[in-house]
């Protein structure tokens, strides 16, 4: 090697040095180490320490602590770092681009139609089950942050609590206390104390939150309806041709079941209304509890779920009928009732008797039932809908129904057989 070749100034290295530089190729990019115990990140600048740990220019703003970022003199909250193009917004953009995560910056969320910032290291946002999520057993709302890092969403305690002595209940807005006790924006009533509602000044009673827009009408809207309950806002009753409010916390009205719940399967995730004509149970488990009672005979004649069952159970064996399905060892969170099912292999092959085609079910609790299943058992699904009922343009008649199911059925078992079904979730559905 020539004398005028420089060498790398790295101990023990005999590799020559880049033009102009003091190291070699290796070892120009390989950085002082943080001296934090443990922390194998570069120091930054002049310092010994990493960003996390300290190291490297620190945001000027009185009392943070924060690294300052490129080459301002401000962590990103206080103003440092690349800034939101969008006109009159001074957010922070998002990653690599140059706009904040509310006009359209950073990466977003992949789900089809979702224009909503992708949480975090996933690709998802908070809605479709990105960002950190609630590590209570059976929840999958997002966690909330309290003053930093949380494992729980608000329902089970994450995110910022109310300070009032003895209250769990969740902080609201920027205050420091719950709803209940005085938290969150007030109502500006002269000797109000409610809270205000949704982007109003004003509680329910004096006129804030949403109103009904039935001409003449100045009650509060219910939910997110335009209307009051008179007027057909809020949860209305999910029988088919009724459109009286449901009751309580149920999905119909007093006249279908609504209200009271089965003490037998009161505690469950998909509980049902109990009847006077059953003892207040619901007819399900009144069949189940009191076989030997005339009621459960009549039951068992007229039911299209035991007709359903009764033709499955004719050309089929292994299906399992109205057993809840859930977590063995636990507290059952995710408990569901499933018509019909069977295990073949990895994959479970379900039959829900829909009556009137569930044409007054919603569909967001549709999808919640699929995804709560789905923590059971996280195979391979099947979904075979079948609706009963005849229809404005379908009267076939059940019988005639039923011989088109068992032969869907077939033909489902014979492609899950021949392993043909790829996806984790299929649903078909039968004369809806």
């Amino acid at each position: 090697m020539s004398n005028n070749v420089k060498l790398c100034k790295k101990v023990n290295c005999i590799n020559a040095t880049i033009p102009r530089g003091k190291y070699c190729e290796y070892h120009r990019t390989i950085k002082k180490q943080c001296i934090e115990i443990g922390c194998t990140n570069s120091s930054q600048g002049k310092t010994d320490k990493c960003k996390a740990h300290g190291g490297g220019a620190r945001c000027i703003e009185i009392g943070c602590t924060t690294s300052a970022i490129g080459s301002t003199q401000k962590c990103k909250i206080h103003g440092g770092g690349k800034r939101c193009t969008e006109i009159d917004c001074n957010t922070s953009a998002a990653e690599k681009s140059n706009k904040c995560k509310a006009h359209g910056g950073g990466k977003r969320c992949l789900e089809t139609g979702c224009r909503k910032s992708a949480q975090g290291t996933t690709n998802k946002c908070k809605a479709h089950g990105g960002g950190a999520r609630c590590t209570e057993a059976g929840c999958t709302s997002s966690a909330r942050s309290a003053g930093g890092a949380s494992d729980k969403c608000a329902a089970h305690g994450g995110g910022v609590r109310c300070n009032e002595v003895g209250c769990t209940n969740s902080a609201q807005g920027a205050t420091n206390k719950c709803k209940a006790h005085g938290g969150g924006l007030r109502c500006i009533e002269i000797g109000c104390t409610k809270s205000a509602q949704g982007t109003t000044d004003k509680c329910k009673a004096h006129g804030g939150g949403a109103r009904c827009t039935e001409t003449g009408c100045t009650s509060s809207a219910v939910d997110a309806s335009n209307k009051c309950k008179t007027h057909g806002g809020g949860a209305r009753c999910t029988e088919a041709g009724c459109t009286t409010s449901a009751r309580e916390s149920s999905d119909k009205c007093m006249a279908h079941g609504g209200g009271a719940r089965c003490p037998h399967c009161i505690d469950w995730i998909d509980s049902r209304s109990g009847s006077k004509k059953y003892d207040g149970y619901c007819a399900t488990c009144f069949k189940r509890i009191f076989p030997e009672d005339p009621r459960s005979t009549i039951i068992y004649e007229h039911s299209k779920e035991i007709q359903v069952r009764n033709a499955i159970a004719k050309h089929f064996t292994g299906f399992i009928h109205d057993i809840p399905l859930y977590t063995g060892g636990c507290d059952c969170t995710h408990r569901r009732r499933i018509d019909h099912r069977t295990l073949i292999g990895n994959t479970i092959l379900a039959v829900e008797t829909d009556e009137f085609a569930h044409s007054g079910y919603d569909e967001k609790d549709e999808e919640i039932r699929y995804d709560d299943v789905y923590m059971i058992h996280s195979g391979k699904w099947i979904w075979i809908r079948f609706n009963p009922d005849k229809t404005r343009s379908c009267t076939i008649d059940i019988e005639d129904r039923l011989i088109t199911l068992i032969y869907e059925i077939e033909k489902q078992i014979q492609r899950i057989e021949v392993e043909d079904n790829k996806d984790l979730v299929e649903i078909i559905k039968l004369f809806y």
